[in-house]
């Protein structure tokens, strides 16, 4: 498994976002070693030296959907801040 040092990670038009890397055929012989390698981080899946997927940990990947989620909260948010209030009894719902 490599680890490239950039985002660009040698290659000179393709961004690399994440810290190992590893082919699809490599990956197929031997998963769970790769995976532990990895020690957490995000893995990208390399086919013909260009990345093609990334292998992320659940729980990196359940914080990201979190943070997006969050995300277009936050913009419904700033979306309807500017509308006018409605006013409403607690008896009433």
């Amino acid at each position: 498994m490599a680890s490239p040092t950039g985002p660009t990670a040698g290659r000179s038009t393709t961004p690399l976002y994440a810290s190992a890397s590893t082919s699809i055929s490599d990956l197929k012989k031997r998963p769970s070693e790769i995976i532990a390698a990895a020690e957490g981080a995000p893995i990208a899946i390399l086919n013909h030296n260009k990345p093609t997927a990334y292998l992320v940990p659940a729980e990196t990947f359940e914080a990201l959907m979190e943070h997006l989620e969050d995300l277009e909260l936050a913009a419904l948010v700033r979306e309807r801040a500017d509308e006018a209030a409605v006013k409403v009894k607690l008896d009433d719902l």
